[in-house]
């Protein structure tokens, strides 16, 4: 089966004005994403994950610059096959076409996503009245099919309760709601489970996937839980210091990690099996993004680092059809370097139990 892309961020650079200068927050990243795909981004806090999907969402806070690149975006806008560049968009046709209506969002506070004021029917039923001039009352049985999508019991009841009355594991199932009423192609969830306690936190990953199985909607997953990821992903970037610097299935990412920076990632996971008390941490810090970056942005962190990576950044080296990393180590000249051993044989325990 072919399969259709709906959205590509290309070459994307975004930088924020600050009272200290400035920031060059993105710093060209490439993305693509599938129909009824879904894709994790990871990587440490202040990465630039939240910022790339603020940027197809199209409300990057006001001091904040696209210096360069597009965010293709293709949709069926009921007559035919459209695609469109966002950052091209005012704010107003984003709000009117974009949107709830195409790509939803659901955030990492569902107390803060939430209006105190209206009562929860009110806040899902708002996007379909608003996009689709939905009647009333078809608008309230969809919203009361919706909240049993998600899993709450007692539809008819919860919609008019107000967000304060529910729990934090219910109020990030109405957010969903909310992000589906409108039916969009595509659902951006910026680490929609930080909040939740592990055992919810569960329930609304496997929510997420069943309504996927049952949609067919596409999903840009973000998060530093790479356990979460195991669970839901399709598709993997990794991203440090504003840019993607290795991407892959799952598998790939997981099994056959080839950039230093994931070695470091997946060997700071909390193991049950591993022989060390002590948890692997990542040395040093991410760089400061006031600064211009020279070479390749992980090197004064990457034990492995080579002279060239002081001086020149790398591009990003294809390994199979769909794994590609962004590190010298993989050019045909560089000394033939191997993962930690700490973390093949984690590896090979996780293949071992996956099987």
């Amino acid at each position: 089966m072919e399969r259709k892309k709906i959205l590509e961020v290309k070459d994307l650079s975004i930088s924020f004005k600050t009272s200290a200068g400035e920031v060059n927050v993105i710093r060209g990243m490439n993305l693509s994403l599938y129909k009824g795909e879904t894709v994790a981004i990871v990587g440490e806090s202040g990465s630039g994950k939240s910022v790339t999907v603020k940027a197809i969402m199209g409300i990057l806070s006001n001091n904040g610059k696209i210096n360069s690149g597009s965010i293709e975006y293709t949709y069926n806008n009921g007559t035919k096959e459209v695609t469109e560049d966002i950052l091209k968009l005012k704010k107003s046709e984003i709000r009117k076409r974009i949107n709830g209506k195409r790509i939803a969002m659901v955030f990492q506070d569902p107390m803060t996503s939430l209006n105190p004021t209206m009562s929860v029917g009110a806040q899902i039923m708002e996007g379909m009245i608003y996009h689709y001039k939905t009647p009333k009352k078809e608008a309230y049985e969809k919203a009361v099919n919706l909240l049993e999508l998600v899993g709450i019991t007692d539809p008819e009841k919860r919609m008019k309760n107000y967000p304060h009355q529910l729990s934090g594991g219910m109020r990030q199932r109405v957010v969903i709601a909310i992000a589906l009423a409108c039916d969009p192609d595509l659902l951006i969830c910026d680490e929609p489970t930080t909040a939740l306690d592990v055992t919810i936190q569960s329930k609304i990953l496997e929510l997420i996937k069943d309504i996927q199985a049952k949609t067919g909607i596409s999903v840009i997953y973000i998060t530093h839980d790479l356990g979460v990821v195991a669970k839901v992903a399709d598709y993997v970037a990794v991203m440090y210091a504003g840019k993607i610097v290795e991407k892959g299935t799952t598998d790939e990412i997981f099994y056959e990690p080839r950039h230093p920076y994931t070695w470091g990632l997946l060997s700071a996971m909390p193991d049950l099996n591993t022989e060390d008390d002590k948890l692997y941490t990542i040395p040093g810090s991410p760089p400061n993004l006031l600064h211009q970056v020279q070479g390749d942005s992980f090197a004064p962190r990457n034990i492995f680092a080579l002279n060239i990576d002081y001086r020149k950044e790398p591009p990003m080296f294809q390994i199979s059809e769909t794994h590609y990393a962004a590190t010298w180590l993989l050019h045909e000249k560089a000394p033939k370097i191997e993962m930690p051993a700490e973390l093949k044989n984690r590896i090979n325990i996780m293949l071992q139990e996956g099987k």
